[in-house]
């Protein structure tokens, strides 16, 4: 399902960060104080704006609680990020991702109204963003030729059905290599298990295809 987003901060993580939620076919704006940092990618995003994001109005005008995901990106100016958490939460922002660098940074951005907060870097900016563009995606591994081993919860039309009943790997195009409840993992199900209503499933398959998987769980 595609998301808007927007994203604020475009250093390298932000960058890095826009670029993959555009290659996964969300709608994304890039936002920055900083010309240089926008001027740099204007030409590969059809929205990208500059303006100081710790100011209300500026804020105010950009619509902030239009978007799915506004990811605060902004870097080593802890104290601008606190500022423009709670700005967005007051302006109605529906999810505020933030970026911290310690567990002081991670207590005051909750304490501000953050509703996630992550430590990323390099590979895991791809996983946070195959996270925010899915609804209920857990973990994801990539692998190559496009492939990537997801975690995601039993669709609730599934429960009770086996896997050779559903069709999985014909219907779907994935394929499942475990099944995850609680801490019990079966690395080998067979076709004639049926789910059941909290078991987790681990598939490989293409991102496209496990996102229309888990656009059906809503």
């Amino acid at each position: 399902m595609k998301k808007s987003v927007l994203i604020i901060g475009i250093g390298k993580f932000g960058a890095h960060l826009a670029e993959k939620m555009q290659d996964l076919g969300h709608d994304v704006l890039i936002f920055d104080r900083n010309p240089a940092s926008i001027e740099r990618l204007a030409t590969r995003f059809a929205d990208a704006q500059i303006g100081d994001y710790t100011n209300e109005d500026v804020l105010r005008e950009l619509d902030v609680a239009s978007y799915d995901v506004v990811c605060i990106t902004i870097g080593d100016d802890f104290e601008s990020s606190m500022i423009t958490t709670m700005l967005l939460k007051r302006l109605g922002a529906k999810y505020v991702v933030v970026r911290a660098r310690s567990e002081i940074e991670c207590d005051l951005l909750r304490k501000v109204g953050a509703d996630e907060i992550v430590y990323a870097d390099g590979n895991a900016t791809d996983k946070l963003a195959v996270r925010m563009g899915g609804n209920n995606i857990f973990d994801y591994i990539e692998l190559t030729g496009g492939y990537a081993i997801f975690e995601v919860p039993v669709l609730k039309a599934w429960e009770g059905k086996s896997i050779a009943e559903l069709e999985v790997r014909k219907r779907y195009k994935i394929n499942i290599v475990a099944i995850k409840n609680d801490d019990m993992l079966d690395p080998t199900p067979m076709p004639d298990y049926r789910f059941k209503a909290d078991d987790h499933i681990l598939v490989i398959g293409k991102s496209r295809d496990v996102f229309k998987l888990d656009a059906k769980n809503g």
